[in-house]
């Protein structure tokens, strides 16, 4: 079974829950991502910011031309996670009946990666290609 640490992206800059909006959507727009985990000074998993998140406070900030939001003011304060020896039939359970296109990775207490829902499909595709040889 093809667990989740197997085809996790390990190499992800979170964003930091004290960035601007402007900076929040600068990281995302330039790491071609649609959300990222949230972490605090100590690198704890605090949060998780999309661009859902993002497009209420981007309309009424540029309309005013005054931003005074943080990440902490836009984020999901309690994201759903995975851990990485979770199996991809259980991710994609969780992705069949949750929202999130991208979960945390974690640890323990440690931020390790992140999964995608497009990862997923792959592997359950790989997957289902390979009964159909066997």
């Amino acid at each position: 079974m093809i667990l989740i640490q197997d085809i996790m992206s390990e190499h992800l800059v979170p964003l930091h829950e004290e960035m601007s909006l402007a900076q929040a959507v600068d990281h995302l727009m330039s790491n071609k991502v649609i959300g990222l985990p949230v972490v605090d000074n100590q690198k704890k998993l605090v949060g998780f910011l999309s661009e859902h998140d993002c497009i209420p406070y981007l309309l009424d900030d540029s309309y005013h031309c005054d931003s005074h939001v943080l990440v902490r003011d836009m984020m999901h304060k309690e994201p759903l996670t995975v851990k990485p020896t979770n199996t991809i039939l259980e991710m994609a359970q969780m992705m069949a009946t949750n929202k999130p296109k991208i979960y945390p990775v974690m640890d323990g207490d440690k931020l390790v990666g992140v999964v995608r829902r497009g990862e997923v499909m792959a592997a359950l595709n790989q997957q289902l290609k390979h009964c159909r040889v066997a």
